[in-house]
């Protein structure tokens, strides 16, 4: 039986255009792991159901032989999930734990996830999740070159999927998209798509420990420089996306950072695509992990202890356009606890954040 939680989470499928949503969507569909989850797509016939459909329920909802919950999304999306929501209430449908969404491959991740918080019923009963984006082994390396769409898809991910790994003109190929998105999004996964591929538990899981250890990885720790692309025109720009990390020794004050955080994402929450990081507090033994997408921050996690004799605090940041040194500047200012006392208030901040950024 399948048991309700307070929030159901939201895991989001997105990736450009032709990157394989769809094919890896329509195999992941049969898995049973996908039982206690409910998937909001476009259309059934873009996916392919026909051979795992078991009962139509009406003429947007089928369930599947996995026990998974299908329906499509026509119209406003805050309307489906208000709708999946109901009909489990009332026993309509079988429980579900969790929903994924197929995005479009021109959409930018963030106003899908936005809609949770922003919308009265829906902040009561479901929380973000995971970000799970596919990339085209063949043309992702010039999608991300080319189209902010792609970019931002990829710096949002929790968890990179390449597909079509066996069309790739040689290893050379693969190992530069690689290299590209680990420089882009250096702590998320990329994990291989295929028949043996990586399966639906794995994908949206949602084990926020689990998530919250992998920051230890010192891998991503790096990238200061923003991305170089080039337009369709064949015009090559530097992109404002670029990632940074903030690494500090001396504890951080808890009640600083929030004020900090509140305010950073409060003014600037559309250009943070990703904050994420371990956090060494005064006056507390363990680590504290917090990750945050855009505006919404995932409840912080303490973990059970530190990797190593390093005590040190680590932020990583994937943002678009915002002064990486001013940022420095005011996380030190605000968040760090031996420098409490002399902190700056927030009127006198908002009025220099202003006179900064009018």
């Amino acid at each position: 039986m399948v048991e309700t939680p307070v929030f159901t989470p939201v895991h989001l499928l997105t990736g450009f255009l032709g990157s394989g949503k769809t094919t890896l969507l329509k195999r992941l569909l049969a898995d049973p792991a996908l039982s206690d989850c409910a998937v909001l797509i476009n259309e059934f016939g873009d996916v392919g159901l026909d051979h795992h459909l078991v009962e139509r329920i009406d003429e947007t909802m089928v369930l599947l032989q996995s026990g998974c919950v299908c329906c499509t999304v026509r119209g406003e999306l805050a309307d489906a999930l208000r709708d999946l929501h109901s009909r489990r209430e009332r026993g309509l449908i079988p429980a579900f734990a969790r929903v994924v969404i197929e995005s479009t491959g021109l959409a930018d991740p963030f106003p899908v996830l936005s809609t949770l918080k922003s919308d009265p019923v829906l902040r009561h009963h479901f929380r973000a999740g995971s970000v799970v984006t596919t990339v085209d082994a063949v043309n992702g390396f010039s999608q991300l070159a080319t189209y902010v769409e792609s970019t931002r898809q990829a710096a949002i991910a929790d968890r990179l999927v390449i597909t079509k790994t066996d069309l790739c003109q040689g290893d050379a190929e693969l190992s530069a998209l690689l290299s590209r998105l680990g420089e882009l999004n250096p702590d998320a996964p990329r994990l291989i798509a295929g028949e043996d591929g990586p399966g639906a538990e794995t994908l949206f899981g949602d084990d926020d420990a689990q998530r919250a250890a992998g920051l230890h990885s010192p891998s991503g720790f790096y990238c200061d420089a923003p991305a170089l692309q080039v337009t369709a025109d064949g015009v090559a720009r530097h992109t404002a996306i670029s990632s940074f990390v903030i690494a500090v020794d001396e504890p951080v004050d808890w009640t600083g950072f929030g004020v900090w955080l509140t305010m950073l994402l409060n003014r600037h929450g559309a250009r943070v695509l990703r904050v994420k990081g371990i956090l060494a507090l005064a006056g507390e033994e363990r680590p504290v992990a917090v990750h945050g997408v855009q505006h919404l921050v995932h409840p912080p996690v303490h973990l059970a202890g530190w990797p190593s004799a390093e005590r040190s605090s680590r932020l990583v940041f994937i943002v678009d356009g915002l002064d990486v040194n001013l940022l420095k500047r005011s996380f030190n200012a605000f968040a760090l606890a031996g420098r409490a006392r002399t902190r700056p208030q927030p009127k006198a901040v908002a009025q220099t954040r202003n006179a900064q950024n009018p």
